[in-house]
């Protein structure tokens, strides 16, 4: 394991831990207030401090990291598997199918990713659903043009043709040909992937388009406490530093993972 690795296993390894800890060790309520200890400091009992309404900045860092690490999980899980199997299910039937994929698929990439997932919220503004489903919407794509292109040269090598002459079943040459040569890629794939669905997720809640007050998000924290940075820095320095710490994990590994 090369250092670049041990370095982004560690940090996302400690965001997880922190993350399903935090609220535990801390014993605050995120919806919590106490308006009378408005950005009271860190201190022993509240290691960040207190934000605007007195809440504890431990305890709503921790949930809004579960949040988007948690969505963007669900969300990269929804595009990567269906994305996946039309890729395959287009490179085998290939004809009238491929092209109808194709299509779909091409009509969705020309659309940007947050404009697909703003028009969603205009459905439901500050709902849970607009943002998981039009994140996996935007991502699904990439699955299936990978999936596509790698399993259109994959069955036309010899080891496929083999194995159709001697009567193996698709299922036997998907799991035991196809699926070993496009997992590393697919697993490269969704590290990017996770990582752009939590900025996505953050950037969104930042312009107020994505959950709103007061939903633990770290989008959302950030805009809350932007009035009062002069005052108490460390508040908003909090979910920057943790989203910052969380994207460079993912795309350290990513670019650790990248194949030669």
């Amino acid at each position: 394991m090369r250092a670049g690795q041990r370095i982004a296993v560690a940090l996302l390894l400690a965001i997880a831990v922190f993350a399903l800890l935090a609220p535990w060790l801390s014993g605050g309520d995120p919806a919590r207030q106490q308006l009378e200890r408005f950005l009271e400091g860190p201190s022993l009992t509240h290691p960040l401090g207190l934000d605007h309404l007195g809440r504890d900045m431990l305890a709503r860092l921790a949930h809004g990291a579960r949040l988007s690490l948690s969505l963007a999980l669900l969300s990269v899980m929804s595009a990567a598997i269906p994305g996946t199997a039309l890729g395959l299910l287009a490179a085998w039937h290939g004809g009238w199918l491929e092209r109808a994929l194709s299509a779909i698929a091409d009509a969705v990439l020309a659309l940007p990713g947050l404009l697909l997932v703003l028009l969603l919220a205009a459905f439901a503004p500050g709902g849970f659903w607009p943002l998981y489903v039009g994140i996996a919407l935007a991502l699904w794509v990439e699955y299936f043009r990978v999936a596509r292109a790698a399993a259109r040269i994959l069955l036309a090598g010899p080891q496929v043709e083999a194995s159709r002459m001697l009567g193996f079943a698709a299922g036997y040459i998907v799991r035991r040909q196809l699926l070993p040569e496009l997992l590393p890629r697919l697993f490269t794939l969704m590290r990017f992937g996770f990582a752009g669905a939590v900025l996505a997720m953050s950037a969104l809640g930042f312009v107020g388009v994505g959950l709103q007050p007061p939903t633990p998000e770290l989008g959302v924290m950030m805009i809350e406490l932007l009035p009062y940075y002069s005052e108490a820095p460390w508040l908003i320095g909090s979910p920057v530093l943790l989203l910052f710490l969380t994207l460079l994990g993912l795309l350290l590994l990513s670019r650790e993972q990248e194949p030669a």
